[in-house]
């Protein structure tokens, strides 16, 4: 009878090990889930991958598919950006000039390589200072390139500084990354500020750029950045082969 009671003690103890472990697995389990599981301000939509899809991205954040505004809005753009609307290379020639300089920067601080593209966005096609006083290659107000480290009055401007000025907005760009969770969002707060698309958000309860309704600048910027991309990595597909002037490098370059 005690070997018989030892036996069926035996059994229940083993029992009760295995259902533990299988709880702790399911709690590992539950854990390692829950690591893996997209942000909330991360809609898996927005990296949708297909044929169409593919060609046109921005920090590997890809466009919806089979949706008529994104569509019409890209083409938009990429008229805006081809060589009939700008009628001069002065696009390629600053890329070749300020992309040396700008792509180590931004891989050093984690920033994908895509956000080369908004000083082309940004001042690309104009110079000096905004109505609003944002200047430079990034178009920095005072305030904020202060903020960010760069020295702003008394005969002294580095947002006109291209090392200096991208330093400052790979740690922006850094910030806004870490709010919103999203490329996108961070390129799109970078036009817009962070506070105005928070506000944004939560009132649409949306956190896809591409789905959400912004004031027109910050709703185009995105796709600004997309179709600047497009000309540039690929530009006999936009008209760029009958280049008929090229501005001298001393008119695009100020490093200081």
């Amino acid at each position: 009878m005690i070997k018989k009671h030892l036996l069926t003690c035996s059994v229940t103890l083993v029992l009760v090990l295995i259902s533990g472990l299988n709880i702790f697995g399911k709690i590992v389990t539950q854990k390692g889930a829950k690591k893996t599981a997209l942000s909330p301000r991360t809609s898996d939509f927005i990296f949708l991958k297909s044929a169409e899809a593919v060609a046109y991205n921005f920090a590997d954040e890809a466009l919806p598919v089979n949706d008529a505004r994104v569509t019409f809005k890209l083409n938009k753009s990429l008229r805006q950006h081809d060589f009939k609307s700008v009628q001069s290379n002065i696009l390629h020639r600053k890329a070749e000039l300020w992309f040396p300089i700008i792509e180590p920067i931004l891989k050093f601080y984690g920033i994908p390589e895509d956000f080369k593209y908004v000083p082309l966005v940004e001042s690309g096609l104009k110079s000096g200072t905004s109505s609003k006083g944002a200047s430079g290659f990034w178009q920095f107000m005072p305030g904020t390139a202060r903020t960010y480290g760069l020295r702003v009055g008394h005969g002294v401007d580095e947002r006109k500084n291209l090392r200096k000025s991208t330093i400052a907005a790979c740690k922006y760009i850094k910030e806004l990354y870490d709010e919103f969770n999203s490329w996108t969002l961070a390129a799109a707060a970078y036009n817009n500020g962070s506070i105005k698309l928070a506000r944004a958000i939560n009132k649409q309860k949306e956190d896809n750029y591409f789905r959400m309704k912004l004031n027109r600048e910050t709703g185009s910027y995105v796709y600004k950045l997309i179709a600047m991309k497009a000309v540039i990595e690929q530009p006999k597909e936009h008209g760029y082969d009958n280049y008929f002037y090229i501005p001298p490098a001393s008119q695009l370059l100020a490093i200081n």
